[in-house]
């Protein structure tokens, strides 16, 4: 197996932690996130050839502030601290850190002290993104000021013990040149190669996968016909071939006709093995009555691995049942499902991470788990699957369920998939489906008043939800143009009996999420 250079990032529980690896990621550098309590032993398991120290909630002066392995700084790998971790490191070394007097939040001017090795080739002057109630007072002996904005310290270095670490937040784009900032460490400072790339990922999971699965092992893979379970099951497909059987299940809770056209696509343009199952009425049945969104996700998570176990005792012969499970996880479904960074919270759970139940007749086998969406596709245009299956929009494992708020019903369904497949035609109409990460509609369990013609309606109301996010972490709302969203509504309102209503939601993630359940 290549071993690629890697560096871990240590989360103190910022919002901002998975955009560093990504930026990372980016730059085609592989890094790691472990939690900033994770244990040297661990740390020192990922043979890290540099350290990131995270942005976080917390001051360092606090009781209980989140503190990591005092071994991270006498590895002999240079650390780059980010906002929080400039604080924790300045403390670290017997510098004073104070809360200022008002809190810095948003766009700033810096100002370059000292170009060299971190800063090489910018500006003097820039625009940085700062985030912080707290700045470093003084600094710990053996350490300069690389910058400053205004009165704030917002970069400092100690090059003699490889200390590097910076106030603002390069990895969000509101910084100006953030990029270039965190090639100079990658690059100038800690000399890394850039050697994660497509090509490589693809060779080195086929050959995990094989070395998982074994030589006679066989495997299901839970296929949507989104990019996510597509690329995996194209991955493990190239990995043991026909010993892979794709299984698609009917919830009854897809978009218009997409039970049919999934299995169309996926049979005749990936050439996968591939079963469909209309498993409507089951999932339905229990689904009746359930309002919670949680128990909406878990119960679906449930019933799917009972129809996968179901399929694989059907499959079973003299070689047995398939032991493997493929899921199309991704990186932000781990970390929104389960709080395992430290101090990060839990959002909300997957159907495929913390949906999934505790006991089950099946290996996991998730080859995309530590990717985000953006490398997905990379790895999915590198496999050679169409372009058109690859910017296919993300779609929710328990489909409309999360889509109809309260209880689930086929009245429901239906509305729905109608004025769902009518946006999704307008927004391709227009040309801007690929420049949305996500566009939908949402029903409510809210009936309003309304005239149609010369008759009164009680009808539902429906929401448009449209935005734009590079991974999904974060997601601002699309200003799509006027005359689009009338047409959408005039359409919805004209074509789905039922529905009175139509709304556009101009909230972006955080503090809402994109789905609305």
């Amino acid at each position: 197996m290549a071993q690629h250079s890697t560096i871990v990032i240590l989360d103190f529980g910022a919002q901002y932690t998975q955009l560093i690896a990504r930026r990372v990621r980016e730059l085609n550098v592989y890094c790691v996130i472990l939690p900033c309590t994770a244990a040297w032993e661990k740390i020192q398991a990922c043979a890290p050839h540099a350290i990131i120290l995270s942005g976080g909630p917390a001051s360092v002066y606090d009781a209980g502030a989140p503190k990591a392995a005092p071994e991270i700084f006498q590895a002999g790998v240079p650390v780059l601290g980010i906002c929080y971790g400039l604080q924790y490191m300045a403390q670290q070394f017997g510098g004073v850190v104070r809360g200022a007097g008002q809190r810095e939040y948003g766009r700033a001017r810096m100002e370059i002290l000292e170009t060299e090795p971190l800063f090489t080739g910018l500006p003097a002057e820039q625009s940085v993104w700062m985030s912080h109630g707290d700045s470093v007072e003084k600094l710990p002996e053996g350490f300069r000021v690389l910058a400053r904005s205004g009165e704030v310290v917002a970069a400092i270095a100690h090059p003699g013990a490889g200390m590097w670490a910076v106030q603002f937040h390069p990895e969000v784009r509101h910084t100006e040149h953030g990029r270039q900032i965190l090639a100079n460490f990658l690059f100038n400072i800690c000399k890394l190669r850039p050697d994660w790339t497509p090509d490589a990922f693809v060779g080195e999971q086929i050959e995990r996968i094989r070395a998982t699965v074994g030589p006679s092992g066989r495997a299901l893979c839970a296929l949507s016909g989104g990019v996510d379970s597509s690329v995996a099951a194209m991955l493990v497909h190239r990995a043991i071939g026909d010993r892979l059987t794709c299984v698609f299940v009917n919830n009854g809770l897809l978009r218009l006709r997409e039970f049919e056209k999934v299995q169309q696509n996926l049979r005749q343009r990936l050439g996968l093995n591939l079963i469909g199952v209309d498993s409507e009425e089951r999932f339905l049945r229990r689904l009746e009555g359930v309002s919670d969104p949680e128990q909406k996700r878990k119960i679906i998570g449930a019933e799917f691995i009972a129809v996968f176990e179901e399929e694989a005792r059907k499959l079973a012969g003299a070689a047995g049942a398939p032991e493997f499970l493929v899921q199309g996880t991704l990186y932000p479904d781990v970390i929104e499902s389960v709080s395992v960074h430290g101090p990060s919270a839990v959002i909300k759970s997957h159907h495929n991470v913390g949906g999934l139940p505790e006991k089950m007749g099946f290996q996991l086998l998730e080859p995309l788990r530590l990717l985000f969406k953006d490398e997905v596709r990379r790895i999915g245009l590198e496999l050679g699957i169409a372009e058109e299956l690859i910017w296919r929009q993300p779609f929710p494992g328990p489909g409309l369920a999360v889509r109809i708020l309260g209880p689930v019903d086929r009245e429901k369904i239906e509305l729905l998939q109608r004025a769902d497949d009518i946006a999704g035609e307008e927004i391709k109409r227009a040309g801007l489906y690929r420049s949305l990460w996500q566009s939908f509609m949402v029903l409510l369990p809210v009936r309003s008043v309304g005239v149609m013609g010369d008759f009164r309606t009680y009808g539902y109301t429906a929401v448009l939800r449209a935005v734009q996010s590079e991974d999904g972490m974060t997601a601002d709302w699309a200003r799509l143009p006027h005359e689009l969203l009338e047409v959408i509504s005039n359409r919805v309102i004209n074509e789905v009996p039922g529905i009175n209503r139509v709304a556009y939601d101009i909230s972006s993630k955080p503090p809402a999420t994109i789905e609305w359940e």
